[in-house]
């Protein structure tokens, strides 16, 4: 089996995407994290959940977890309105890491070497003329793995 056969469709965000609609996505679709298309659409890097919850996250609950605990749960229920009007790009880290990115004929154990090696639980399908063919996640690869 090669990447081709093992990539599904997966949603994408640009960098100007608002940060709450690519929350919103991650959360409607139990996603790990979505990719994130550079300017001229090629797939960049991959938008963690939990990059959004550190942009949303007041500094000072993720210095001193004690903090977080005063929090009421009425204003934990808002924390992500805290992302406002900010955009995929101003929530992605300074230095993001590669996408980690196979090409088509990737083997399942090329896949998995790179998603262990990357530590995320995502793997974009690209062809050689840069377009992301669908993406392939652990649990995808997991399946297919156990079942083989």
């Amino acid at each position: 089996m090669r990447a081709r056969d093992l990539a599904a469709p997966f949603p994408t965000v640009a960098l100007d995407t608002p940060a709450i609609e690519a929350a919103r996505l991650l959360a409607g679709q139990d996603l790990p994290g979505l990719i994130v298309l550079d300017e001229r659409g090629y797939p960049s890097t991959i938008l963690a959940g939990t990059q959004v919850l550190r942009m949303a996250i007041p500094q000072y609950c993720m210095d001193d977890p004690t903090l977080a605990r005063v929090i009421d749960e009425a204003a934990a229920d808002v924390i992500l309105r805290e992302l406002g009007d900010r955009t995929v790009a101003q929530v992605l880290p300074r230095q993001t890491a590669d996408l980690a990115v196979v090409a088509p004929d990737a083997t399942v154990l090329e896949i998995a070497a790179l998603m262990a090696r990357t530590r995320t639980p995502l793997v974009a399908v690209v062809d050689k003329d840069k377009t992301m063919l669908g993406a392939i996640t652990l649990d995808a690869l997991l399946d297919r793995m156990l079942t083989a």
